[in-house]
């Protein structure tokens, strides 16, 4: 059946919203040309979404020319705010931004592991309220977080993980409970894959797999576009798979003796001082502070001679045993080594790995170095916030 009057206008109305915050700002014509209607329902729908306070005119397409068609529309940016946290085991990082995705205000907050729950919970509120008003008066509308562990795919609520800090799980509940914004809660991996799938290494592919390289390993499945979870959310628990070259198996508890014990933070680490290589904290090649050392070795291994060439190859040895198994069943045609270690290896490490599986695998597999680093999880957790307001603040028509 066809759409009513009121129907086709809030499609319309939805449509030019997407076009002006990917590509705006755009003048009429421009709208006109890329959603293929009429020169009468786009002026109707570009005062539409005026009077509704979603779009202004931000310029002018050019000096030479003048009228309505010239003016250049985009979106009402600040007319809310978002945010995103990126909670890890001894920190948790924020970022605000506007509706377009400008970030306006960051912070970080260290927590020790000899923390309380409810200090842990009341600092890390505060930072967020604090950064939420350095960034404006505008109201914060959704928040993203990213989280390590498993998000219970019914009640989309971080479920309690052995290992895991006991105030992880209070901070969600207490951030649902005080923020008058809607709290939206995701592995940090299937944040980073949605990062990087927008504005990073995968932005030309809708099926891949992404590795998540930094203090620990895990893994992102995107299929056809869309992220995968799994029937309990643990899709991607990459670090319990049993590898050759452990000690043991991993447990349901515990993933030592997993392919984590080959390629976690520590055990990077082991490696390179095996091959003479210091993982020594430096803010060189952009690297901060708080990045895992093993991502310090590997920027290390990379500006040496023999001896880097060598503990990246035997790393790369290792991390083509988990891909191999990600591989032989997924077949995704392309892995993105992310984090901060993925990012530190670049294109030499993805180089190596891609090497690796080729000789271990009949599957093709591209593999691609992460662009954006441990900043992938707050990216992708403001994607999730953006895509949240989506609906509600352009919900227009009628």
């Amino acid at each position: 059946m066809p759409a009513s009057p009121s129907t086709a206008r809030a499609i319309n109305d939805r449509l030019a919203l997407r076009l002006l915050q990917q590509d705006g700002p755009l003048t009429a014509t421009q709208l006109k040309t890329l959603t293929g209607l009429s020169r009468p329902t786009v002026a109707d729908l570009v005062d539409r979404l005026q009077d509704a306070g979603l779009v202004r005119v931000v310029g002018e397409s050019g000096s030479d020319r003048r009228g309505p068609n010239a003016r250049l529309y985009g979106i009402v940016a600040d007319r809310a705010h978002l945010a995103a946290l990126d909670v890890r085991t001894d920190s948790v990082a924020v970022a605000v931004a506007d509706l377009l995705g400008v970030t306006l205000a960051e912070a970080t907050l260290p927590i020790g592991s000899d923390t309380g729950t409810r200090p842990a919970v009341e600092r890390a509120v505060a930072m967020l309220e604090r950064t939420a008003r350095r960034a404006g008066t505008a109201p914060l509308h959704s928040v993203g977080i990213g989280a390590p562990g498993l998000i219970d795919p019914v009640t989309g609520e971080l479920r309690n993980t052995a290992g895991l800090p006991a105030w992880h799980g209070g901070l969600v509940k207490e951030l649902q409970r005080r923020l008058p914004a809607t709290v939206l809660v995701e592995n940090e991996t299937n944040l980073a894959a949605v990062a990087e799938h927008r504005i990073g290494a995968a932005r030309d592919r809708d099926t891949f797999v992404l590795l998540w390289l930094g203090h620990g390993i895990g893994a992102a499945v995107m299929l056809d576009g869309k992220l995968r979870r799994g029937a309990s959310g643990g899709a991607g628990e990459i670090g319990f798979l049993p590898v050759p070259g452990t000690s043991g198996v991993p447990s349901a508890v515990n993933c030592d003796g997993g392919f984590h014990s080959l390629v976690g933070s520590a055990a990077v680490c082991e490696l390179a001082a095996e091959h003479g290589i210091t993982a020594s904290v430096s803010s060189a090649d952009g690297a901060q502070e708080q990045d895992p050392a093993a991502a310090f070795a590997v920027r290390a291994a990379l500006r040496v001679g023999a001896e880097g060439e060598a503990f990246l190859a035997a790393l790369a040895d290792r991390l083509a045993l988990g891909a191999a198994s990600v591989v032989s069943v997924l077949d995704p045609g392309c892995l993105v080594l992310a984090g901060e270690v993925g990012r530190a290896g670049g294109v030499v490490l993805a180089a190596l790995v891609e090497e690796r599986l080729a000789r271990m695998s009949p599957l093709r597999t591209e593999v691609r170095a992460g662009t954006l680093g441990g900043g992938a999880v707050l990216r992708g957790g403001l994607f999730a916030a953006r895509d949240a307001a989506q609906d509600a603040l352009f919900g227009v028509g009628g």
